[in-house]
């Protein structure tokens, strides 16, 4: 890997205060070389250069690690993996499953899993509406869904009674807050600074009422 990237990411997880363990950079790392070399032929993120996945993919991902909840989560919409996958490898105690429906992306999260010896992350390939899990969720984490509201409609039946969901999104999102105020409690919104990216990024964190 490009000495570069490695002292890019090591200092952003650096100001975040993140992947701090000596496997941790080593498998992020090893997922930013998977994910470059399987794009190409996938179509895994419309993001090419591969510091800008350093930013946009992998800091953006960790940023919410001081956020998570829960002992079971599930990543909605995970894509390439993202944020499941730089999530498991930080906590490997805690169980990920990543649901996609596209079977091209859930191929190369079959292989990521492999590559990177990932016991604590399961790989489902199916539709959010219909997909039946054997025991509910702590929390439902997701940074692909449109709207907040779509999240909450499309995956209520995921969570365990204290369940949270958490919502990635960029500049606050007031009006999809205040759309989901009669089925949802707002917890807190976490506003996160990326390393090295100048947009605006939330966390929404809200319990079902």
């Amino acid at each position: 890997m490009d000495s570069a990237l490695t002292s890019q990411l090591e200092e952003g997880c650096r100001i975040l205060n993140v992947a701090q363990q000596p496997q941790h950079q080593p498998q992020l790392l090893a997922y930013l070389e998977l994910l470059i070399k399987w794009n190409k032929a996938y179509n895994l993120t419309a993001v090419r250069d591969p510091a800008q996945m350093v930013t946009k993919h992998l800091l953006d991902s960790l940023a919410i690690a001081p956020h998570l909840r829960g002992q079971r989560l599930i990543d909605v919409g995970t894509g390439g993996g993202l944020p499941g996958v730089p999530m498991a490898i930080l906590f490997p105690q805690r169980e990920f499953h990543l649901l996609d429906s596209n079977g091209k992306k859930t191929r190369f999260l079959f292989q990521v899993k492999t590559a990177l010896r990932l016991d604590n992350m399961t790989v489902h390939q199916a539709r959010v509406e219909s997909f039946a899990q054997e025991a509910p969720y702590d929390t439902v984490l997701s940074r692909a869904f449109a709207t907040i509201e779509d999240m909450v409609g499309g995956c209520r039946h995921l969570l365990g009674p204290d369940g949270h969901f958490l919502a990635m999104k960029g500049v606050y999102p007031e009006e999809e807050i205040a759309a989901v105020a009669d089925s949802c409690r707002l917890e807190a919104v976490h506003e996160l600074h990326v390393p090295g990216l100048d947009e605006q990024r939330h966390l929404v964190d809200m319990t079902p009422r």
